[in-house]
């Protein structure tokens, strides 16, 4: 009878589940928009009445409101999509101006000195300009990103295209260059990966059973029976996943104001030593050293090895490229003197666009070197670029080198200890004591 029972009450229930109404699959040029109503690519310029009353006011020269533009970048880009399987997929179009402005930039330059020479100056204006503009606005971007991989893919397709034709590069050359394009990648890739999220354990409780939080609960509140403050709603429980870490703090750092700089009140967690807030990631990092645009991602305690490796073999790997691009366009010169006097390379366009990109590889890398150059003292002295800056903000460190140097004198125990700190970084669990805390 039990067993007729439930097979009674299942009836009913599989009756229901037919009886909801499935959803249709998309098709490769459909999608969901941001309004959860189905959408095709091919209706990408339709039913914008934002960016329609934004034409009529440019033509009308009329000024127009920054949340009609706001809008208007929202809808685009919310519209802007390529066919994929299981419908189309989104394109973010921060990474589309490096792919089409960076080719006509640098062709328009090789043909002429003068060109070259605003247009190279103008890129790295430009990008400055854009890279405090998203960075003011707290905003990720896959600019850089975009820019820095784009830039490398490039270079290469000229230098197959523009250099080895020449017959001057040998093929160990180009399999050197190659390998390590391919190792600069690789490490990239390495550094993408979680720099040291710290998570918050109370989010992970929100995973678990209806049935195991009510036993959690009841469990919780018979320990806390007759506790100041505790009720039958189990308040006291959510409260001690945060004041206990909180309280441990206090009794350690022993004044309210380190316990404040401990506490992030947006991830709702205490934060172990040299732990920061990311601003443009939204979450804490361990050991955080600083949110690095060419990766968009933050560089900390798991991937700042990786980060400083791709760094060194995109130095090496860019230097040895321009040294066998000069040597091929400009014969019979040192490489620093043919950089600035090479006599009739603008006659040959072929010529022209190489020479221009080796001044485009020697700008980018100029500018990792600077970064590849301050990271390494600030592993020699055992301090973070954020800490850095802490530093000079509060007054508190100790300046070297017309301020090239910083040191804040709190983690530095001298040059080997803190290289072989910074080599097992990574090495170690995740569980640290509690002297870590403070």
């Amino acid at each position: 009878v039990q067993i007729m029972a439930q097979k009674g009450s299942m009836k009913p229930a599989k009756k229901n589940r037919a009886e909801e109404p499935e959803l249709e699959p998309l098709c490769c040029c459909e999608y969901i928009d941001r309004n959860g109503e189905k959408n095709h690519v091919a209706a990408c310029l339709c039913d914008c009445q934002d960016l329609d009353e934004g034409c009529d006011r440019w033509i009308t020269c009329k000024s127009m409101q920054p949340e009609t533009c706001e809008r208007i970048m929202d809808t685009i880009s919310d519209r802007l999509r390529i066919p994929w399987l299981k419908g189309a997929t989104k394109v973010n179009i921060s990474i589309i101006p490096p792919l089409i402005l960076l080719p006509v930039f640098l062709r328009v330059a090789s043909w002429h000195f003068l060109l070259g020479a605003v247009v190279l100056t103008s890129l790295p204006v430009l990008a400055l300009w854009y890279y405090y503009l998203t960075h003011r606005r707290k905003e990720q971007t896959l600019f850089f990103l975009s820019l820095g991989l784009f830039s490398l893919g490039y270079m290469y397709y000229v230098f197959l295209q523009e250099v080895v034709p020449k017959g001057r590069v040998g093929p160990t050359q180009l399999a050197l260059l190659t390998c390590g394009l391919f190792l600069i990648l690789l490490a990239l890739y390495r550094a993408k990966k979680n720099p040291g999220y710290l998570r918050n354990p109370a989010s992970d409780d929100k995973t678990q059973s209806s049935s195991q939080i009510e036993c959690l609960t009841r469990k919780g509140q018979e320990k806390t029976k007759g506790f100041p403050g505790a009720d039958s709603s189990g308040s006291l429980n959510n409260r001690s996943l945060k004041d206990e870490p909180k309280g441990a703090s206090r009794m350690l750092a022993g004044s309210p104001a380190k316990v404040k700089e401990d506490w992030c009140a947006k991830c709702q967690l205490v934060r172990p030593a040299r732990a920061w807030h990311c601003r443009i990631c939204g979450i804490c990092v361990r050991r955080m050293d600083h949110h690095c645009v060419w990766i968009n991602s933050c560089v900390g305690e798991s991937n700042h090895q990786a980060f400083i490796l791709a760094l060194s073999i995109f130095l090496l790997t860019s230097v040895y490229g321009i040294t066998l691009t000069l040597d091929t366009i400009c014969r019979d010169r040192s490489v620093f003197t043919a950089l600035f006097y090479c006599p009739g390379v603008y006659a040959n366009y072929s010529s022209a666009l190489s020479f221009t990109c080796v001044w485009y590889s020697v700008i980018i890398t100029a500018g990792m070197a600077y970064i590849f150059l301050i990271q390494l003292i600030n592993i020699s002295y055992n301090v973070t670029e954020r800490e850095v800056q802490q530093a000079l903000r509060q007054k508190t460190g100790r300046r070297l080198l017309c301020g090239l140097i910083v040191d804040t004198g709190q983690y530095n125990r001298g040059f080997l200890r803190n290289w072989h700190q910074f080599s097992t970084l990574g090495t170690h669990p995740f569980h640290h004591p509690a002297e870590d805390i403070v």
